[in-house]
């Protein structure tokens, strides 16, 4: 095991309430003072691990937990993450991961997967590498088991993205016992055109007591833009089953169309963030699956939000639900498509807009992207955001960044009810 590494420059020292920091932030942002709003809450930023040789970076750091299997009775906290190799675009040729036994302490070396690794089949005639990417591990409670997600990229045979191409939702289990993931698995999915092209990279799941995974994904239409939609999946533990899917939400617009939802339940509805090419959007439902006309992300002033062209996803607290995103308007017109620094702000769920005056840095900008992240429910006391500096285009090191993987750990003042610790 190694010891955690702690970020300093424009951070806070483990344990430390951002309250006690002022940022000197481009752009007139503020780090602190943390927790306006019904659940104040403390944030540390640590560092596990980092890479950047000139060739290769982390990202898509992602964890999920296993209840009881870290020292003393804590959880484990396993993290996934791809490289990304800097000569080309969105090349992921090899899946890692990564562990802590005691909440953050000490970190494992990272170790590269061979069960997760790309695979090569003939399509069309050409044998092609096919990797697993925007993979995000979340424990399902009522197996007791940890079920990462994420989809497959087709490449040609010198790595570049095929398009159009076959797509599949990707998944694994891992085996706490002997510390594996198993080899990856395609999920399924209805036999018609418009799923050739269906992934679930990069959504944020949700799961119901009985165990039913209500999984949000995206898919191409033929001749359309891209559409979103939520599926009902079943899950033994060990083979997930796609049931139904609720109704599909779209754009016809001169855009990509709708990428990468993710979920989150509070106050008795579900809601939808949506990335898209020109603005994010967001959309409410009663059961999940059918949803709402989409709406673009707003402050509760009423101007847009400002994020575009890439994910955003859920922090949910039992009292309060956050979103966290990046956005333009912060100083940040160096970053590409203004993915950093990473905010945090509460959602008022009746109009659905963003609480301005609630948010914060829970990362920093230092040139690199920080779009691609994920979300984790840590314990009833600490959820963490954990991302990884993409190192592209070349150059961003010269703000300061330095391929940084970083955990941002929100530790609640008041503990979180949503989650279960069993």
């Amino acid at each position: 095991m190694i010891p955690r590494r702690t970020f300093l420059k424009s951070s806070v020292v483990a344990g430390l309430s951002l309250s006690t920091l002022v940022r000197v932030a481009r752009g007139g942002q503020h780090d602190g003072p943390a927790g306006a709003g019904p659940v104040p809450f403390d944030l540390s930023r640590d560092v596990p691990t980092k890479r950047f040789d000139g060739e290769r970076c982390w990202c898509h750091p992602r964890a999920g937990i296993v209840a009881g299997a870290g020292r003393d009775g804590l959880p484990r906290v396993v993290m996934t993450m791809n490289t990304l190799h800097l000569e080309g675009s969105d090349v992921f040729k090899g899946m890692y991961d990564l562990r802590t036994d005691d909440l953050g302490k000490t970190w494992t070396e990272p170790r590269q997967l061979e069960s997760l690794a790309p695979r090569y089949e003939t399509l069309d005639g050409l044998r092609r590498p096919v990797a697993v990417s925007d993979f995000w591990p979340c424990r399902h409670a009522a197996t007791k088991t940890l079920l990462g997600t994420g989809h497959t990229v087709v490449y040609t045979p010198d790595w570049k993205v095929a398009r159009p191409r076959p797509r599949h939702t990707a998944y694994s289990v891992y085996d706490p016992a002997r510390d594996q993931w198993a080899p990856w698995r395609k999920l399924a999915m209805p036999d018609e055109p418009r799923f050739h092209d269906a992934g679930a990279g990069c959504t944020q799941r949700y799961d119901l007591a009985d165990g039913t995974i209500l999984l949000p994904f995206y898919f191409h239409p033929p001749g359309r833009n891209s559409h979103v939609a939520v599926a009902r999946c079943d899950f033994d533990g060990r083979t997930l089953r796609y049931r139904e899917h609720g109704n599909a939400l779209g754009i016809d617009d001169e855009t990509r169309g709708l990428h990468e939802p993710s979920l989150t339940r509070f106050g008795g509805e579900y809601f939808l963030t949506i990335r898209n090419d020109k603005r994010g959007f967001v959309t409410r439902s009663r059961d999940g699956l059918e949803f709402e006309p989409i709406r673009p992300w707003q402050f509760d002033d009423g101007t847009e939000l400002g994020n575009y062209n890439t994910q955003q996803h859920w922090v949910t607290h039992s009292e309060a639900m956050f979103l966290v995103y990046t956005r333009r308007g912060a100083g940040n017109d160096h970053v590409f498509r203004h993915r950093a620094p990473l905010f945090m702000a509460q959602v008022d769920p009746e109009r659905l807009r963003v609480i301005r005056a609630t948010e914060r840095i829970l990362v920093p900008e230092r040139g690199a992207r920080l779009g691609n992240f994920g979300v984790t429910d840590v314990s009833e006391h600490e959820t963490w955001v954990t991302v990884a500096e993409w190192m592209q285009p070349k150059g961003v090191d010269k703000y300061g960044s330095d391929g940084s993987v970083f955990v941002a750990r929100i530790r609640w003042s008041r503990p979180n009810e949503n989650v279960a610790v069993g």
